[in-house]
């Protein structure tokens, strides 16, 4: 049980060294596709998270798996709210001065 934690931590931190290098590469006119692209990618995540935490059985792994699924909750929420907000900057002006609005 130890190693088994030891290893999964080693990855944990591997995987946080490599998506911050991975990232701060990023060019800023990218971001924006990156972003929406990357929604789709947390929406997976959150469909695992479901999962794990659905076939969980011990009080630790149930507070995990909660945990899991509220995290990559609010990392697709957030995400779809900032990538709007990009995309809300590209919109044409009408004279008025405010921005328009398609329903």
């Amino acid at each position: 049980m130890n190693e088994s934690l030891i290893v999964f931590v080693t990855y944990f931190v591997l995987a946080a060294f490599v998506g911050f290098e991975v990232i701060s590469k990023v060019p800023t006119i990218l971001h924006t596709p990156l972003m929406s692209g990357s929604n789709a990618i947390h929406g997976i995540i959150l469909v695992g998270a479901l999962l794990i935490a659905a076939g969980a059985h011990t009080p630790l792994s149930i507070a995990l798996g909660f945990v899991a699924v509220l995290l990559a909750t609010i990392n697709v929420v957030g995400g779809f709210v900032v990538t709007d907000r990009m995309l809300e900057m590209f919109k044409a002006r009408t004279p008025g001065g405010d921005r328009e609005r398609q329903a």
